[in-house]
């Protein structure tokens, strides 16, 4: 199949099985702005040092890739995309990031008493993670948008992106106290 369609050319799109909707639409929105943190997250994945970090990135893009099957899915093609046997983000995804998540701020016994400043300690990996965990916050509310529009989501999508603003900025911290330990 082309990659050059030329079926958007008029403002529309097709979600994964075939319905066609403006490229505005919520659900567009919603998987648009997941891509772009996937993207994010790829930069993020480069520039950071951290194996550990660079293992956490790598699950939560494949997680990303499912969210945008599903999101693209919508409600009416929930049962048809589980036949399908592709990945979801489900609740063993959810747990699976917050014990990343508290395994992350495990590292800082003593907590947080500043402001984060994206940049300030040089290290690109720890800015990188700060662009994603921005995105990841406007990927959030575009999927609220699409839920205070009627569409009908698993909570488990919602509770997930929040889960994983938390653990880029804990990522975040732990990339600048790593570069901050090889300097």
């Amino acid at each position: 199949m082309s990659i050059t369609t030329k079926q958007g050319d008029t403002g529309s799109t097709r979600l994964i099985f075939g319905q066609t909707v403006a490229k505005c639409d919520l659900a567009i929105a919603a998987v648009g702005e997941i891509d772009e943190l996937n993207a994010a997250l790829g930069l993020a994945r480069l520039h950071t040092a951290s194996g550990r970090l660079q293992a956490i990135i790598a699950r939560v893009q494949d997680d990303l890739v499912a969210l945008m099957g599903q999101l693209s899915a919508g409600p009416e093609g929930a049962a048809k995309y589980a036949q399908h046997g592709f990945k979801r983000v489900d609740a063993g995804s959810l747990e699976w990031l917050t014990a990343e998540g508290v395994g992350l701020e495990a590292e800082f016994p003593g907590g947080f008493h500043t402001w984060s400043v994206p940049g300030a300690t040089g290290s690109h990996g720890s800015a990188w993670l700060e662009m994603a965990r921005c995105v990841c916050r406007r990927a959030e509310r575009a999927v609220s948008a699409l839920q205070a529009g009627g569409t009908v989501l698993d909570p488990v999508i919602a509770a997930w992106l929040n889960r994983l603003s938390d653990v880029l900025w804990l990522a975040a911290r732990l990339e600048e106290k790593s570069n901050a330990l090889e300097s």
